[in-house]
């Protein structure tokens, strides 16, 4: 029998995606199977934003037209002809098919803009009491004072007891931020209710217009760019009827121009900004009256990728349509997201609230529960990453994630002024962010004479040490090791050797490890096991594999895996003899001696280790054969080959490398990363970090 939830707000633009975001991902981090419902949608022909939206992020099991029930227009037929009760019978018939498919399912009510308005928050407590859904109630605070929310939630509270709902908790969304501290507690002492009240901030940036939804709002033709310029967020759009100096001064990040056609002049001042390496770019430019530019000036505004929208209407009639126009939260609006997200995490006390849902833990963990823990688990303690590639756009947008998302604090690498530059012209919001400059910063020469003492019986100078402080990557590895950040995220545009070279010259190894190993975390439809080493020594010795042994088994313990070591070969027990087996049989021993907590078998077979049948028949007796987490491989070919099977054949999520045996975490990424890969390994890095510092506090 599957669990549900109802969010359901009093008023339209409440942010209900906000919060269907953030309960998301708290049952994304608990449970296995979850589906989404919407009683009422807009209409067939548009899909549902929000539909997409969840589908997409959580991987749902389930065609979009599967998540409805009905549209405003069916629905307000049934109303005319008197037959609500056929509306509510509908959804539950519907409601009632999903069940069996999904663990949980969340409901999201209707959202106040169908011809039924006066009517819909009886209906949203009606199906929430017919669904049998406890219900999370969301209140619009925009513009509003403590008297006026107030009033709302006794008014919300109040009808939905009359129909015998159960309230998990009422949210007020979109509160001004200098007034949110104060709300919450107003709020809690002078309601005194039973379920808990949180208070959300208003986030301009979850409400704000993107490019694509600008161009699809107007009805227009996208002629120049495509893909992550299309989101980016609109804060203001000003009239282009003047002259050119004039229109340059409004030229901001954040500010979509709409002109006429006709008016080359300005099109060419837009593609000549947006071109400008040091010149903070605009979000877009609309083109009214469907005059196509100039061949020329088309070409112009290609070179410089500005959004360009071209619209049938003239400029007077497409201001007033973008009046009217509201921003979503959509499938591809990455930063919305994260900010939704965080801004949920930030200020909902999810412990409770999972009481509240009655939420079990799930014996089963799914790719899908793994990612979100771990960026959950980074934003509950808030580590200090330094990003050595400032200038990688990569980069930038991964850190306009993470510092939307409140995940991290971080350090940017460049010159402020380029790095800011590149930013703004990608649109990008690093405003969050600390930006250095190794050539300039005084920090510099600290570094310098310090790397000259560590590395002094090497033949250091000052003056090449002095040299050596201007690279990124050693100066954000002594920002680390100086305690200025908690960890390093580097190899966009570098090799892993420019990353781990200078992590081994200045913070170095852990106290009795000798090397810097690695491993990938393989999320598994069920499971999720650690594989070592996979990307760093290529043909290690017993002692070598002892130690990546016993790295591994930490790195597994700080990301929630109970480990359980498997020491793998082609024999497994005593069957095989050889020197490829004897090492690791004498790496087995080796662990055993330094690490008598950690369960551990070996030398053993995969199969063996992965499998309980098998293993209870090559290796009866011993607790790890068939339930290894921890899988340790004889040499590089082996691991390498052995990840990269898995993750192809078994559909796995493969997390990694992660680097282990440093005394701070560095994290090196692949060059082909992408920004969700640098998002993740940042979390990786910052959860080390928080294991680091619980170790020096211990």
């Amino acid at each position: 029998m599957s669990k549900s939830l109802y969010i359901t707000s009093a008023h339209a633009r409440a942010g209900k995606a906000v919060v269907a975001l953030g309960v998301m991902e708290l049952l994304a981090r608990q449970v296995a199977r979850i589906g989404i419902f919407r009683p009422i949608v807009a209409q067939d022909a548009t899909p549902d934003a929000m539909v997409e939206l969840l589908i997409d992020r959580y991987g749902i099991d389930m065609r979009p037209e599967e998540a409805y029930a009905l549209t405003y227009a069916q629905a307000a037929d049934y109303f005319e002809a008197g037959n609500a009760e056929r509306v509510i019978e509908i959804a539950v018939e519907r409601f009632s098919a999903l069940k069996p498919r999904f663990d949980f399912i969340v409901v999201i009510g209707t959202d106040y803009t169908g011809p039924t308005a006066s009517t819909e928050l009886e209906l949203n407590a009606q199906l929430a009491a017919n669904l049998g859904a406890p219900v999370i109630s969301v209140i619009n605070g925009f513009g509003k004072g403590l008297d006026a929310i107030t009033a709302s939630i006794g008014h919300k509270r109040h009808l939905l007891a009359e129909h015998d709902c159960s309230l998990v908790a009422t949210i007020v969304n979109r509160v001004k931020p200098e007034w949110a501290d104060e709300f919450r507690t107003a709020l809690q002492e002078r309601e005194g209710s039973a379920e808990p009240i949180f208070v959300l901030r208003e986030v301009p940036i979850l409400s704000a217009l993107t490019v694509q939804e600008v161009a699809d709002g107007l009805g227009g033709e996208i002629i120049v760019g495509g893909g992550e310029s299309l989101q980016r967020e609109v804060d203001k759009y000003v009239a282009g009827s003047g002259h050119v100096p004039m229109v340059l001064r409004t030229l901001k990040p954040g500010v979509l121009l709409v002109c006429a056609g006709d008016r080359d002049d300005l099109a060419v001042a837009c593609a000549a900004v947006a071109s400008i390496p040091d010149w903070p770019s605009p979000s877009g430019l609309v083109l009214t009256l469907g005059e196509r530019p100039d061949p020329l000036v088309l070409q112009l505004l290609e070179s410089s990728k500005l959004p360009t929208i071209l619209v049938p209407d003239d400029t007077w009639e497409t201001l007033h349509t973008l009046d009217r126009l509201r921003g979503e939260i959509h499938a591809g609006s990455r930063r919305k997201i994260a900010g939704a997200i965080g801004e949920f995490a930030t200020n909902v006390d999810t412990e409770l609230l999972s009481s509240r849902i009655a939420l079990s833990k799930a014996v089963a963990v799914t790719p899908l529960m793994f990612q979100t823990s771990l960026t959950e688990k980074a934003r509950t303690n808030r580590r200090h990453i330094v990003l050595p590639e400032g200038m990688d756009d990569r980069i930038l947008r991964a850190a306009d994630e993470l510092l939307h998302g409140e995940i991290v604090q971080i350090t940017l690498l460049g010159d402020p002024e380029e790095v800011r530059g590149k930013a703004a012209r990608i649109g990008a919001d690093i405003s969050g962010a600390e930006i250095m400059n190794p050539a300039t910063s005084p920090l510099r020469g600290e570094f310098a004479q310090l790397y000259q003492e560590l590395r002094s019986k090497k033949g250091m100078t000052l003056e090449v040490a002095l040299d050596r402080m201007q690279d990124p990557s050693y100066f954000g590895t002594m920002l680390v090791h100086t305690g200025r950040a908690d960890g390093m995220v580097s190899g966009a545009a570098h090799t892993t050797a420019e990353t781990i070279r200078p992590a081994l010259e200045i913070i170095k190894t852990v106290p009795g490890t000798s090397l810097v190993s690695s491993t990938f975390l393989m999320c598994l439809p069920d499971r999720v096991l650690a594989f070592a080493d996979c990307a760093v020594n290529p043909d290690p010795t017993a002692e070598q594999l002892a130690e990546i042994a016993a790295s591994t088994a930490d790195t597994a313990v700080a990301f929630g895996i109970e480990p359980r070591v498997a020491m793998l070969s082609y024999s497994t027990g005593q069957s095989g003899t050889g020197a490829d087996v004897d090492k690791v049989r004498t790496a087995t021993q080796l662990v055993s001696q330094s690490r008598p907590d950690l369960p551990l078998a070996g030398p053993i077979q995969y199969d063996a280790a992965v499998d309980a049948e098998v293993g209870a028949a090559k290796m009866p007796g011993n607790p790890v054969a068939g339930h290894a987490t921890v899988l340790v491989f004889p040499d590089l070919n082996a691991g390498n080959t052995a990840y990269k099977a898995v993750q192809r054949s078994a559909n796995a999520v493969a997390i990694g490398p992660i680097l282990q045996g440093l005394r701070k975490p560095v994290n090196d990424l692949s060059r082909g990363c992408t920004v969700p890969d640098i998002v993740n390994t940042v979390a990786i890095t910052a959860l080390q970090a928080q294991t680091v510092a619980q170790a020096v506090s211990a």
